[in-house]
Parts: structure tokens; C-alpha cells; sequence
């Protein structure tokens, strides 16, 4: 099996080499994939990126959530150093961190622990819900509550992914939170990940 390392570098390059057109096509595939479920119900609390160019485009996501009067909040990051962030209501105003990723502006944030679906990017992902991020651990800190409670609660967490981005495995270590779902724009895949497989994620 690759380390995660070598997967990483595999998948990245990848991704560069994806064309532009491709990129919207999938954006709005897994944009309209979504709008078929119920997780974007009016007053649903969401959680999702601002993609950088490479990543699957979250732009139309966003749109469609906020026109369905959802409660909308994206990462900021609180420490570098520390990596640690925190989702922050979305608005208009913000700026380009270093990473290169937008953040938004102002005060208003949300433990995540308090959303209801997490839509988070992934460098790879395999279908047991192991997702392979950039490496630098902001999203396994932040959601680290999920892998220490007795049964599941909290957010919903979808990785969100280009197909060839699904691999056969995906290394693993102690702190890796898994996914609950995968979207590509191929479709959905409900992964029922999370530690207590009695409850369908499906029904919530």
C-alpha cells in the first residue's frame, strides 16, 4: 500500500493536470447531486470550504445552500501553528489567508461540533470513509470529538472529491477522522463510517 505521502503527491498532480472545464462540469455535478438530498433544508446549519482553484469547486454548493436558507459557515483559521480553525458565518468580506484559501469576516461562529452537515475537502478518499487531506491536520483537530463519543451525534461529514480521487485505500493513522458520505461528480455514496451502524444517515 502507498504511504500517505506518496498518494498525496500522486493525487495532487493529478488534479493540476485536470482541465478547467472538467473542474465546472464536477462542481456543478456534486452541486446538483446535493440539491437532491435533504441536507440543505432551510435553517440547516452548514459547514463548507471555499475552494482554491484545484479543488473541487465548492462555489455553486454555497450558492445553492444559501438560497435555500441555510446558515452558512466556512473555515478561518485561528493558528498556524497550532493548526487549529474555526467556522465563521459566511459573508461577502474576508480575505485570501496564506494557504490561499477565502475567509470570511466577523465574529459569528459556530462550534463544529453544532453543524449539521460538514462538507469537507479531500486530496483522496477510499469508501471505509478515510479521507486524505493536504496534510497539515486542521480538519482532523477540529473534528477530533468525533472519534472519542460512545455513539454517534454531531455534524454529518461528506468528503467532497473528483472520482479519481476514490482510491482502492487509504492510509491511516490514530487520528484520521473518517467521512460519513462521499460525493463526486459521479453521484453519492453513503458510507455509514461513524462508529454506530445502526443509524442511517440516510433517514436524517
Amino acid at each position: 500500500m502507498q504511504t500517505k505521502s506518496t498518494l498525496r503527491i500522486e493525487l495532487l498532480t493529478a488534479r493540476r493536470a485536470l482541465r478547467r472545464a472538467a473542474r465546472i462540469r464536477a462542481a456543478i455535478a456534486v452541486a446538483r447531486f446535493i440539491s437532491q438530498t435533504h441536507w440543505l433544508r432551510p435553517g440547516k446549519r452548514i459547514g463548507v470550504y471555499a475552494s482554491m482553484p484545484q479543488e473541487l469547486g465548492t462555489q455553486a454548493l454555497i450558492a445553492l445552500a444559501l438560497a435555500r436558507r441555510c446558515e452558512v459557515y466556512l473555515p478561518r483559521i485561528t493558528s498556524l501553528r497550532a493548526r487549529t480553525m474555526r467556522f465563521v458565518r459566511f459573508n461577502e468580506l474576508g480575505r485570501v489567508h496564506a494557504l490561499g484559501m477565502h475567509e470570511p469576516d466577523g465574529d459569528e461562529y459556530l462550534s463544529a461540533r453544532f453543524l449539521d452537515t460538514i462538507f469537507v475537502p479531500a486530496v483522496a478518499l477510499d469508501r471505509r470513509g478515510a479521507r486524505l487531506g493536504h496534510g497539515l491536520g486542521f480538519y482532523d483537530r477540529t473534528l477530533a470529538f468525533r472519534r472519542i463519543r460512545n455513539h454517534w451525534r454531531g455534524p454529518r461529514l461528506v468528503g467532497l472529491a473528483y472520482s479519481f480521487q476514490v482510491v482502492p485505500q487509504v492510509p491511516v493513522t490514530a487520528t484520521d477522522v473518517f467521512m460519513d458520505t462521499i460525493v463526486t461528480e459521479r453521484g453519492i455514496d453513503e458510507l455509514l463510517a461513524h462508529e454506530d451502524r445502526t443509524i442511517d444517515l440516510r433517514s436524517r
